[in-house]
């Protein structure tokens, strides 16, 4: 039976706000055919902007086996835009094509480009799918039923977080001055046809790792030779070099965590199983007994279950993202580092023209174009740079007050639920 989930498994998650805290979930019919829905109230037909002249958000996303089309939902007042509201299907390699639009924008080297949202990866969850109808004869039907309703939720959540980087990338995007305004963006966002982006090929991948290589070599060389004068760039550098791996050691440990709540949510299972069983036996006067112990530990594995995931998504996720958006700015500096560099190499150029009084107008001219090229970026890299502190600090506070209003949440339904187990089991 599992095969055929696995082969005909979607995910179906219809949206109109990240910040919308009420869901309703169904769950998955036993054929596997009937797909997973979060629905949420119906967005108002109005184009109500205010002070933001496009908005985007990714108001319905279907999975299948071997991808996961993004429907992306625009608003906006801006005139180059043919209607005022819109919709269009996107894949991940569309995604990944718009950002290295960007990257390779040398228009857009003075600013901090939004890291690529990251492949979407289901096929843990379609492993263990796969495993468990392999093990389906070796364990009880209902066994077997909670265990398959555990790893399908363990794969809405994963689809969930698909969504919400996506999305976070677009926001990203279009709340920039700058970036909002690019021309690729705005064919992303409202050409309805696909955009017939094909995948790196072996050449290309060797390409990329190769430059890759010689950037992070140039950067090292750069860092131990290149003396920079200005005291606010070398203060972000050693800042953001600190913070990037205390981002990464917070990542590793939360990850940790939310590994530990849901091995806890697993023994449950494990547990009330083997209590079950005892209970069929029908040998025991504490019968009743196990069978509501057995409620407590259903109930109480799908709280931890969830404390898991909102702790995954509210916690480790943002500190994954700026993991990632910190790397972003540390190559926002390395290109200021090389901008630098070139202009030195460039002023070094002009002198040896003066001595040997040859090509002394087109030294003159390089060296003018780098000093503008080192001017420019070093302006438009402080401001960014300023701007992604207050950011990340806005965001972060309010990921982390979520989380804690969801702990204490959870913290409540786990005392009112043992309390409630607790007098009925009093009452035997």
């Amino acid at each position: 039976m599992l095969v055929d989930l696995l082969r005909t498994f979607e995910v179906k998650l219809m949206k109109t706000s990240t910040d919308c805290k009420e869901e309703k979930d169904e769950a998955l019919a036993p054929n596997g055919n009937t797909p997973v829905m979060l629905t949420k109230p119906e967005r108002s037909d109005t184009v109500d902007l205010s002070d933001n002249a496009l908005q985007v958000d990714i108001s319905d996303a279907l999975s299948e086996r071997d991808k996961v089309k993004f429907t992306v939902h625009t608003k906006t007042n801006i005139r180059e835009f043919k209607k005022q509201e819109f919709s269009v299907i996107r894949q991940h390699e569309e995604f990944v094509w718009l950002h290295d639009r960007y990257e390779e924008n040398d228009e857009y080297a003075g600013y901090i480009i939004p890291p690529a949202p990251p492949r979407p990866d289901f096929e843990s969850s379609r492993e263990k799918l796969q495993k468990l109808g392999e093990g389906e004869g070796s364990m009880s039907a209902d066994e077997f039923k909670k265990m398959k309703q555990e790893l399908e939720a363990e794969y809405l959540a994963t689809f969930k977080k698909t969504v919400a980087v996506h999305e976070m990338f677009l926001q990203r995007l279009v709340s920039h001055p700058v970036f909002k305004n690019d021309h690729n963006l705005h064919v992303f966002l409202e050409y309805e046809q696909d955009l017939s982006v094909r995948g790196k090929n072996r050449k290309e991948k060797i390409e990329d790792f190769w430059k890759s290589f010689t950037k992070s070599t140039d950067e090292i060389l750069l860092s131990t030779t290149q003396k920079d004068t200005d005291d606010f760039f070398e203060k972000e550098k050693h800042f953001l070099v600190a913070f990037h791996e205390h981002l990464k050691d917070a990542t590793y440990k939360a990850d940790k965590m939310t590994r530990a709540h849901k091995d806890v949510a697993d023994s449950m299972l494990k547990v009330a199983s083997q209590l079950a069983q005892l209970s069929a036996m029908d040998v025991s006067p504490l019968e009743e007994c196990f069978q509501k112990l057995i409620d407590y530990l259903e109930k109480s594995r799908k709280l931890e279950s969830r404390v898991s995931s909102d702790e995954d998504l509210k916690l480790s996720d943002s500190f994954r993202y700026y993991v990632h958006e910190t790397a972003a700015a540390k190559d926002l500096l390395y290109r200021r580092m090389r901008a630098l560099a070139d202009y030195e190499a460039a002023n070094k150029a002009l002198d040896k023209s003066r001595i040997k009084h040859k090509d002394i107008q087109a030294a003159e001219y390089a060296q003018q174009k780098a000093c503008e090229n080192f001017q420019v970026i070093s302006d438009k890299a402080r401001d960014d740079l300023r701007s992604l502190k207050s950011r990340r600090i806005i965001t972060m506070k309010k990921s982390l007050v979520d989380m804690c209003d969801l702990e204490i949440k959870h913290a409540q339904g786990h005392i009112t639920l043992l309390k409630s187990s607790l007098s009925l089991l009093q009452e035997e």
